[in-house]
């Protein structure tokens, strides 16, 4: 269904039947395997186009539906590696939004956003949730709530049952604080409510409308500490005073769940995250210690580590934090990046450029990438050896 964006479909159809498969069009009940193209999605005829007793055969597992990219990865045609080079980290998606990374992994919390893969509790973002990030970010930007973007999230996945990513995959419009879904020459809002008067060459929206459309404004009152008696209680009242930029009463929810329930990493790593955000280095520092003294695999706090020691001066230490996530996780663009740098500061220039050179073979396309190519293409200026 809809425009493919690996090929075109003949070649699809030569690549399903040498695969041994017959590729059917109209879709009926013979179908196995419907097939969402990365492209173009047909989603303003989505409802029209696919029988119900389809629908009800995907909802009963008799009929699977996946994206293009997972049918390629199910033919063996997608190059992993390449395709890994194509992923964004929390730190690179906060760069290339100009957003805090403390805000992309709020948005990761919540589900807002999704990741592809996750490596050590790292998690990854393909191009997809880039486009729904940049979309989020408007709409913050313009004064939606995350609680209110996450309600009209809700609305789409109920309204499309069978898309896991509205933002990426739905034709969805950000207006001021308003998410409007393209539906053939009109719009609907998330609930299904059919709207008039869009203009698409101008995407105006009459004051009526927009009336209609906008999100409804609530404020959620917040629970005292000691009426929280689950986990679950203390991670939402922290996340929504993280929500109100309270970080202080956000640090405390936290040590209190921690008194409750006893540390964990995860608590640990976002209490250190908050200690940073206050400029309290030396707080941050110790639960980042702490974070990963119990979970030694935990990369991005060990990478998060290393940057709050070389901030603090300690450099050797920093080295050896940035050491120790890659032991973990040698393809961590991140610290990769971050090494190269310390090196450079260390005058360790050899080691560095190993670092240069494996971060751009890790992320050519990543917000830093010019910084490495800049950093290397001085060095073989110098006639170097440039590798």
């Amino acid at each position: 269904m809809g425009k493919l964006g690996g090929v075109n479909r003949k070649e699809a159809r030569r690549l399903v039947r040498d695969h041994g498969g017959v590729m059917v069009d109209p879709i009926d009940a013979t179908v196995d395997l419907i097939v969402l193209g990365a492209d173009e999605l047909p989603i303003g005829d989505f409802e029209n186009q696919i029988d119900p007793k389809i629908l009800q055969a995907v909802s009963d597992g008799r009929m699977t539906v996946i994206s293009e990219t997972e049918l390629w990865q199910q033919l063996g045609l997608v190059d992993e590696e390449l395709d890994a080079k194509r992923l964004y980290t929390p730190a690179m998606l906060a760069h290339l939004l100009d957003v805090s990374i403390v805000t992309i992994r709020r948005w990761h919390r919540r589900g807002l956003i999704t990741p592809s893969r996750q490596v050590h509790k790292l998690p990854y973002f393909d191009f997809q949730e880039v486009s729904s990030a940049r979309r989020i970010a408007k709409l913050v930007s313009a004064g939606a709530s995350p609680d209110t973007i996450e309600s009209k999230l809700m609305s789409l996945a109920n309204l499309y049952p069978n898309i896991d990513r509205p933002l990426s995959q739905l034709s969805v419009i950000v207006e001021g604080k308003n998410l409007l879904l393209q539906h053939g020459e009109g719009l609907v809002e998330p609930s299904g409510q059919k709207l008039l008067d869009f203009d698409p060459q101008t995407t105006a929206v009459t004051s009526e409308t927009a009336e209609l459309l906008s999100f409804e404004s609530f404020e959620t009152e917040r629970r005292s500490i000691d009426l929280l008696s689950t986990p679950d209680e203390f991670l939402e009242l922290a996340v929504q005073c993280e929500d109100d930029d309270d970080l202080e009463s956000a640090a405390e929810v936290y040590r209190a769940m921690g008194l409750a329930f006893g540390p964990n990493p995860d608590t640990c790593f976002r209490l250190a995250e908050l200690l940073y955000q206050q400029d309290d280095l030396a707080g941050a520092r110790e639960r980042y210690f702490v974070a990963v003294e119990m979970d030694e695999t935990f990369v991005e706090a060990r990478a998060s580590l290393g940057c709050v020691l070389v901030e603090l001066g300690q450099l050797e230490l920093a080295h050896s934090a940035f050491k120790g996530a890659l032991e973990h996780h040698e393809d961590y663009p991140d610290v990769q990046y971050h090494m190269a740098r310390l090196l450079d500061e260390m005058q360790r220039l050899d080691e560095a450029d190993f670092h240069w050179r494996r971060f751009l073979e890790l992320a050519p396309k990543s917000p830093w990438s010019d910084e490495a190519r800049e950093r290397l293409g001085v060095k073989q200026m110098d006639g170097s050896d440039p590798g």
